[in-house]
């Protein structure tokens, strides 16, 4: 990602670790119109610096905070979001780009399974 070649996009970033955090908040820049999606209702594990950041670039409308959010689904000019269970929770938001900083703690258990093969050839292979 080069957020200085990025200018005048409307961009959702999705996630909560301080990657995410960090790049909101550069994307924030210019003239780009930035959402930042976290599943949950605060952030709990980035740096202290990253938080108050992120408040103040939110508190000043740099960027737009949607806490307690998911993705549903990603459009050609549009992001659908969940602020709940229900369809009554979406809602949509005008979007050019979007950035998913999922997290880097890789879980593998669901290929443990049989058909993907043994606990040990996964280990050799990640």
């Amino acid at each position: 990602m080069e957020p200085e070649h990025i200018d005048n996009q409307r961009i959702l970033v999705v996630g909560g670790g301080d990657s995410a955090i960090e790049s909101a908040i550069l994307l924030a820049h210019g003239s780009n119109t930035v959402h930042l999606s976290y599943r949950a209702d605060a952030f709990s594990r980035i740096k202290p610096k990253n938080l108050e950041n992120i408040n103040s670039y939110s508190q000043s409308g740099k960027l737009q905070l949607l806490l307690s959010t998911n993705v549903v689904e990603i459009k050609d000019e549009s992001v659908v979001l969940n602020r709940g269970d229900s369809s009554e929770d979406l809602f949509e938001v005008e979007n050019d780009l979007v950035y998913i900083f999922a997290g880097g703690d890789c879980r593998l258990s669901f290929l443990k399974r049989p058909a993907c093969g043994s606990q040990r050839n996964l280990e050799k292979q990640f």
